[in-house]
């Protein structure tokens, strides 16, 4: 199999052609997935960037995709339409079309989305490639999503202009899609990954694929991430790695080829790659070891193996 089992696409060989068939399928649960007062026309739409986003780290711009629909009894046609025009408005995002699937009654609210696209053979940006010495960096800050997160169950008290700022970060996430292109055109990545699940939890899935380990001494903690920390007393460190929902890139990159790769993608170098297979946190006054930790559906901060 051209993509080992565990990363976050599948993909198949076509015969007589250099090219692979790329696939990927994610879900969203009602219950556990969508945070409150988020839309039903936004909670379609984060599903679609949900598969985008994984797409997008392996280098791979996605052509169309399936949605299967769990539909609970109580929705109006409007709630539908909502439904029907965000999956639309995701999908036409990232210049791809939802081509079809299925619809069935269900308890709660599921939507299953499947991206498919195509890509020349050797060209993925797997987990699995990272080597000691290269450079670990991100295609942009964490932490918004937490903070946005606590603000929604919790009902904190923040300015206007902050709290639009954190809670647009968990109803309207990016996917980098632009920049996973241009990372696996440049050639300089040896691995990657969608940080969907969080920094910490995406590193340690680096680190398992690649056998190597991790020394990180530049979190890359959103400004309005340590703003909001401070006002509730809280640790910007943890906010940042083990939030999740971000839908970044996380990558390590060759290190001699680094500023080539800085030249197409606006990356922030956050540490380096290391041969014994520990995650380490490095400020001015201690070591830390990273836990294998990351946001799991809006319950709990602990990842389930």
């Amino acid at each position: 199999m051209p993509v080992p089992f565990g990363d976050d696409v599948s993909a198949f060989e076509i015969r007589d052609s250099a090219k692979l068939i790329v696939v990927k399928t994610d879900m969203l649960i009602g219950k556990t997935d969508v945070p409150p007062r988020m839309s039903l026309w936004q909670a379609s739409r984060k599903a679609v960037v949900m598969n985008i986003s994984d797409m997008a780290a392996k280098g791979v711009r996605p052509i169309g995709l399936l949605v299967s629909l769990g539909l609970p009894r109580g929705l109006t046609e409007k709630d539908v339409e909502q439904i029907g025009s965000g999956l639309n408005a995701g999908a036409r995002e990232y210049d791809s079309y939802v081509l079809g699937g299925d619809t069935s009654e269900s308890c709660d609210l599921v939507v299953s989305c499947s991206a498919f696209g195509a890509c020349r053979t050797g060209s993925l940006m797997l987990r699995s490639g990272a080597h000691p010495g290269e450079v670990v960096a991100v295609t942009g800050p964490f932490g918004n999503t937490a903070a946005g997160l606590k603000i929604l169950k919790e009902n904190l008290p923040v300015s206007k202009r902050l709290k639009e700022t954190l809670i647009d970060s968990v109803f309207m996430p990016h996917a980098r899609l632009n920049e996973g292109l241009a990372l696996a055109q440049t050639g300089t990545v040896t691995a990657s990954i969608d940080s969907s699940d969080g920094l910490a939890w995406s590193l340690h899935e680096i680190s398992k694929a690649s056998n190597v380990g991790f020394i990180i001494d530049k979190l890359p903690i959103a400004q309005e991430t340590t703003r909001f920390a401070d006002l509730f007393d809280l640790d910007p460190t943890g906010l940042c790695l083990y939030g999740g929902e971000e839908y970044e890139i996380v990558v390590t990159v060759k290190r001699n080829l680094f500023e080539r790769a800085r030249k197409r993608v606006p990356l922030i170098k956050i540490g380096r790659v290391t041969k014994e297979p520990v995650l380490i946190l490095k400020t001015p006054d201690k070591k830390i070891q990273i836990e294998a930790r990351g946001w799991e559906h809006f319950k709990s901060s602990d990842k389930k193996t």
